[in-house]
């Protein structure tokens, strides 16, 4: 999907507990515990904590319950006690006390609060131990990529209260983990502090402790004020943009948990707010993966999409380098801050190894443009459109058949530089690999869109010459496309195009995103739409990446046969364009099924098998969780059901033959903007039809809102 290696790790996300804030992030297992596998506390793509084990009277407690905050500020996991030491002549009985494991995360540091409440009728004497361990791994190292050599671990500092883990890494940067207790242990050492605890009946004691990168002070007072920033900051990346309301109470909880952890993964750089691609294995800034985040929320909050367009802009290419793929105009693919990076032992410290985010990059603009008004950004970010637009010119023209195509420039790079860029995921129907350079299909449809959003937006900008210039190179790679690419006897476009000009005649999801950026003709999309909704495609929980009949199908591979929520959100948008309204619907119910049985949080992917009533969707294991396209995906797909289409040039709404969800019979969606008008929209079943009108509306000029029934 989105990085240099498909993760390997024995580290199952379904079984595990997730934190975010800014550059750091903490995944543990239900009781709070680190082991050292995939999980971990991580910051700028490096495990400053590997190892934190909590114990108990020599045992590990008994889990009670663990779970996240539905805000996704707070982890807490209840415990109790096992049979613990005897204390003179009786041992204190499994189940008296409880232990309470409470934590977030603010400013770049874990905070903490363990809370022992002693519910027998006796005093008890408790040991309590806390194990930990950093092993300063770079994420990729922690992804199973071996190293030829690593930095050393230095002497940890232990002091009264605290103890300092350090290590020195090749690139001569001293990296830190400070553990901050607010009691004195009975002993501390550089991998363990114990705590002696006499806890009288009916009594609690509490330990405050914090992981940083430099010493703390913890106390209750500390951890209060902190606790309260951070959810101050939480609930103003939730409130941003429109808020939905459904009458169905699961698909409310559906929502809400999707917008819960978009909030989570978007963080606050100083071009605006930019949602982090996914936890744990790419919690960093990534384009394709951000840009079609943005254009999935762009009709609700179009500020994120401002967010990553600003963020891009600032760190397109200016230079020529294999290593890193990168060519004046292309845009980042993905930026990591690791060792290994800084080193140039990975060419990942701002890669540019993908053929598709410069299109995407310009389609995301223009629909910004459409949807604010806000030409004055544009116009900050315009010579960076330009020089997109101009490295998307030059790379068609180079191809022979004018397709926009790709091929690594070292062996270091990937191999495949599509959404779909795991080494096996393009071939021929036979299964051979084709030869680059590579044309994979829907890269040209965002090519299109690219041209005709530069169009229009030089046409805004008065510049009718440029804009007649990227119209008429639409229309020639349109014709292109058609020409090439349709397969006659499958009714369907094929994967790619190989070097050697030969299509790759393999029926592909990919193809969902051509109807989404509008390039077939009508014909041609409807027979597509048709196809993607049938049972070689969608397997009940949403369309797989490749139908059953694929040579290289599988329903367990990453990207042969698996399910992938923003593909299945990009296909559904497609087909509605093409007048498939209803099978948007039944899509939309497909996947709200598949979340409702994942806790309501889609994972990054699961796997393609066949529904079988009465059981639940096969989790892919080292998926992300949560991941912000897949979170991203319930706003599009609602989008593409309700028909909504937002012009804030022309301060209009188009609804055209909207749906609502099965069993959602009334739809809100409060504090719309659209340019300087606030209002609410709302959407009613009444009998077989969808009613929608205009609530109360605040602004200079009102709406103009045109329904097509």
């Amino acid at each position: 999907m989105n990085g240099s290696l498909q993760p390997e790790p024995e580290c199952n996300p379904q079984h595990l507990f997730v934190l975010k804030e800014g550059d750091i992030f903490m995944v543990a297992d239900a009781w709070g515990d680190l082991g050292g596998n995939g999980d971990g506390l991580f910051c700028e793509d490096t495990r400053t904590l590997s190892t934190f084990r909590l114990n108990l009277g020599g045992h590990r407690p008994s889990l009670l319950s663990a779970g996240v905050s539905q805000d996704n500020l707070y982890f807490t996991a209840h415990m109790t006690n096992r049979p613990l030491p005897p204390l003179g002549e009786q041992s204190m009985p499994e189940g008296v006390i409880h232990v309470e494991r409470k934590r977030f995360l603010w400013q770049g540091r874990v905070f903490e609060r363990l809370r022992l409440d002693n519910y027998s009728d006796r005093p008890a004497q408790l040991f309590l131990a806390l194990e930990f361990a950093a092993d300063f791994r770079d994420m990729f190292e922690v992804r199973g990529q071996r190293r030829a050599q690593r930095g050393q671990q230095q002497e940890a500092q232990v002091q009264v209260q605290c103890v300092t883990l350090r290590y020195l890494g090749l690139d001569r940067r001293l990296r830190s983990s400070a553990l901050s207790f607010s009691s004195k242990p009975a002993h501390l050492s550089a991998a363990e502090a114990d705590f002696r605890v006499m806890l009288e009946a009916r009594q609690h004691w509490e330990l405050y402790l914090e992981i940083g990168p430099s010493p703390a002070i913890p106390g209750c007072e500390r951890f209060r004020h902190a606790a309260a920033q951070a959810r101050r900051s939480m609930r103003q990346r939730q409130r941003r943009g429109a808020h939905l309301k459904a009458s169905g109470r699961l698909f409310q909880g559906w929502l809400e948990k999707s917008r819960a952890d978009l909030a989570l993964l978007t963080t606050e750089l100083p071009t605006g707010p930019y949602p982090y691609a996914g936890i744990p294995w790419f919690s960093t800034p990534f384009g394709r993966d951000a840009i079609i985040t943005a254009l999935q929320t762009l009709w609700i909050d179009p500020q994120l999409a401002r967010g990553v367009l600003a963020y891009l802009a600032q760190h397109q290419a200016r230079e020529i380098s294999g290593f890193r793929d990168a060519e004046p105009g292309k845009i980042m693919h993905e930026t990591r801050k690791g060792e290994m990076s800084a080193l140039n032992e990975i060419p990942f410290g701002r890669y540019y190894g993908g053929v598709d985010t410069t299109p995407l990059f310009v389609m995301l603009a223009g629909a910004y443009a459409r949807r604010s008004a806000d030409m004055a950004f544009i116009a900050e970010i315009w010579p960076a459109l330009v020089a997109a637009t101009r490295w998307i010119e030059n790379q068609i023209a180079k191809n022979a058949g004018g397709f926009l195509a790709y091929a690594r420039a070292e062996a270091s790079g990937l191999l495949n530089q599509g959404w779909k860029d795991s080494h096996d995921s393009v071939f021929h129907a036979g299964g051979d690999d084709p030869e680059p350079p590579i044309a994979i299909i829907e890269v040209q449809g965002y090519a299109y869109r690219a041209y005709l959003s530069m169009a229009e937006l030089a046409e805004w900008r008065g510049e009718m010459d440029a804009a007649g210039h990227w119209r008429q190179c639409a229309g020639q790679l349109r014709e292109a496309v058609e020409g090439r690419f349709w397969l006659n006897d499958r009714q369907f476009y094929a994967l790619a195009m190989d070097g050697r000009d030969r299509p790759c005649q393999v029926r592909a999801s990919n193809v969902g995103h051509l109807l989404y950026c509008g390039l077939p003709e009508l014909r041609r999309g409807q027979a597509v739409a048709q196809q993607l909704q049938s049972r070689a495609f969608n397997c009940g929980w949403g369309i797989r990446t490749l139908p059953t009949e694929t040579v290289r199908f599988n329903p367990m591979s990453y990207h042969n046969g698996s399910v992938w929520p923003h593909d299945v959100a990009l296909c559904a948008a497609g087909v509605a364009r093409y007048g498939e309204r209803d099978g948007v619907v039944r899509l939309l119910q497909g996947l709200f099924e598949a979340a409702s049985r994942f806790g309501m949080r889609l994972p990054e992917l699961f796997c393609g098998f066949e529904r079988i009533p009465g059981e639940a969707p096969i989790a892919y294991p080292v998926a992300c969780l949560p991941q912000a396209w897949a979170a991203g995906s319930v706003f599009m797909l609602l989008q593409a059901c309700l028909g909504v289409s937002l012009n804030g040039q022309r301060q209009s709404i188009l609804i055209d033959q909207p749906r609502l969800p099965m069993g959602i019979d009334h739809l809100q969606i409060n504090r719309l903007h659209l340019g300087e008008q606030i209002l609410n929209l709302e959407f009613h079943r009444i009998g077989g039809r969808v009613a929608a009108f205009i609530g109360d509306q605040h602004g200079p000029a009102p709406v103009d809102v045109q329904l097509h029934l």
